[in-house]
């Protein structure tokens, strides 16, 4: 652990000399040469590119990823596995459908017009499931599921293979568990590059959701406009309120297990008592330093004043996941507003919603939570409205429009009204 005290000084500029911090280490990213390659020379650029970033010893000779090498590595699992992979995506699927809800809805106006606003899914979305530091069927099922729900015809799934040159056994199962058959061996941004922009082999799609790493999310800050994106999901975040009911070792293990997810994941523990404070990061760097999975994450260590100011830091901060070891857990979790998920009580590990809890895994990083949420059916539907105006309505409204649009110097808009009267 990297680790690193920082003294109260208010809600907005801690939460600001935190994220400043951590930003010192992140490795600088431009994405701009991997996006002109990719779409200057399609396929061969992926191929190239996969092939030097992430399988330099089996070079995959093509990028597709046949259905029944997914069938057969679900098949092929253990069945506790395939247990446990059937009830995440349960869990999954039952959120999400109740997400769902029908909001379509007609409204008539004073003047007898209507406009009716439906939602419709999206054409074709692409789901991005990281690899590197190890496989993640869990957030295949967190992307294809809510898309599933929402009513998406055509998933395309990337992800990138291992140095063997193929897909994890595990990404392919959770493939097969969700019906995707379109299937791509590839990772990184030129990954997000040619589900945006398309190649020989890869149709474009409308969306791109996943999480990934610092490039990944630079690829899809990029092709926002071309694509829509589900959120800047970058590396895992973790902030860990040590209250009243805190045990410094299931704490420890909870913020460890974040640290799992890489050196660039920022931890950060608050707690108005110091003795507890330091109890838990003692107990933390102590369970970093005996577990090998465990990554030279940064370390953030804050005490306030007040469980209040906690809350008023998390809200400033805005991170992906927040923890809540607090016997009024609940009430605290009413005061948060922009935590991407909020974990209360001190049974409610992080873990259990990356994995199986039902909530999505895919969640803002970054600060992003000020202005995003957790993915859901919803990103992968858009609204469209219908306008029905009748001539009685059209002669009533056309003045009124005329009036309005030659203010602002557009006579003909007027025109195309008044014409109808």
């Amino acid at each position: 652990m990297r680790t690193r005290r920082f003294e109260w000084g208010g809600a907005g500029p801690t939460a600001a000399a935190i994220r400043a911090w951590v930003a010192e280490s992140a490795e600088p990213v431009d994405v701009a040469p991997i996006e002109r390659e990719v779409i200057e020379l399609g396929d061969q650029a992926v191929l190239d590119l996969t092939a030097r970033l992430d399988a330099p010893d089996a070079p995959p000779k093509t990028l597709v990823v046949e259905p029944e090498q997914a069938a057969a590595a679900l098949a092929g699992l253990a069945p506790e596995l395939r247990e446990a992979l059937d009830a995440a995506a349960a869990n999954v699927r039952a959120v999400a459908e109740l997400q769902r809800g029908d909001p379509s809805r007609e409204v008539e106006l004073p003047q007898d017009q209507t406009v009716t606003v439906r939602e419709v899914p999206l054409g074709a979305a692409g789901i991005y499931a990281p690899g590197g530091r190890a496989a993640y069927p869990s957030s295949v099922l967190m992307c294809a599921i809510p898309a599933q729900v929402a009513g998406i015809e055509r998933i395309a799934l990337a992800s990138p293979p291992g140095a063997d040159g193929k897909l994890h056994p595990l990404v392919l199962a959770a493939a097969a568990l969700c019906g995707i058959e379109e299937i791509y061996a590839m990772g990184g941004a030129q990954a997000i590059f040619a589900l945006a922009h398309g190649t020989a082999t890869i149709a474009s799609v409308d969306l791109i959701a996943g999480p990934g790493n610092a490039w990944v999310r630079e690829a899809k800050r990029r092709v926002y406009g071309t694509v829509g994106i589900d959120s800047l999901a970058g590396p895992s975040e973790l902030m860990v309120f040590a209250g009243e009911d805190t045990d410094p070792e299931w704490a420890a293990l909870d913020l460890c297990a974040q640290a799992e997810h890489g050196a660039d994941s920022p931890l950060v523990l608050v707690a108005v008592e110091e003795q507890l404070l330091e109890a838990v990061a003692a107990a933390t760097e102590a369970a970093a330093a005996a577990r090998p999975s465990v990554a030279d994450a940064p370390f953030a260590l804050i005490a306030v004043p007040e469980p209040g100011d906690a809350a008023d830091l998390a809200n400033a901060f805005a991170p992906e996941h927040l923890q809540l070891f607090e016997r009024d857990a609940a009430r605290l979790a009413e005061r948060i507003t922009t935590a991407g998920c909020v974990f209360a009580g001190r049974y409610g590990a992080t873990a259990f919603g990356d994995y199986v809890a039902g909530s999505n895994h895919v969640l803002p990083t970054g600060g992003a939570g000020r202005f995003s949420g957790p993915l859901g059916p919803a990103a992968f539907r858009r609204r469209i409205a219908t306008v029905e105006i009748p001539a009685a309505a059209a002669a009533e409204l056309a003045p009124r429009m005329d009036a309005l649009a030659r203010a602002e110097g557009f006579p003909v808009h007027g025109e195309s009204g008044m014409i109808r009267r």
